[in-house]
């Protein structure tokens, strides 16, 4: 069967930073499955070199900043004292957390980037973004979503979105 608008595709995926340094795979036993047709379950440009392949083919897809994790944002960089972080949580460099940003009222997943002198340096980027990404990826299986899968636009079952 062929990818096609409103099948659920499932795949085993390497992705590479601009380095060419694997930074993200699939688990033999844990491929992804999303649901085909522009319901965001995948990087766009992803999908649209997935459309019209069957399982067994294989993807290789260099994604410029635009079409993977963005351009890297200064703004998102922000340096905080860390008196305003809770005494019961141990700050270290590389943890993440949900904050709201105040000017938009989103919320964002900060990484904590560098703790030093009383300041702590959190940052709202994606890691990769600013570089180009890499994304290979095997079709491993390919099946017509059901009805439920495509008004909920995501797939459900083994490897996609349980409720």
């Amino acid at each position: 069967m062929q990818i096609v608008k409103n099948t659920v595709v499932t795949l085993h995926y390497e992705m590479y930073d601009s380095e060419n340094t694997l930074v993200d795979k699939t688990e033999a036993d844990e491929p992804i499955s999303y649901l085909h047709g522009g319901y965001d379950g995948i990087f766009p440009l992803v999908e649209e070199k997935l459309h019209e392949k069957k399982a067994g083919d294989k993807v290789d897809v260099l994604m410029q900043p635009d079409d993977a994790f963005g351009d890297y944002e200064a703004e998102l960089v922000r340096v905080e004292p860390l008196d305003v972080f809770p005494d019961d949580v141990e700050l270290t460099v590389g943890m993440v957390f949900e904050a709201d940003d105040p000017e938009t009222g989103d919320v964002l997943m900060f990484r904590v980037t560098q703790i030093a002198d009383g300041k702590v340096v959190v940052d709202a980027n994606h890691p990769l973004a600013g570089q180009s990404v890499r994304f290979v990826a095997t079709v491993a299986d390919v099946r017509p979503a059901s009805p439920d899968e495509i008004s909920h636009g995501h797939a459900h079952g083994e490897h996609g979105h349980h409720h």
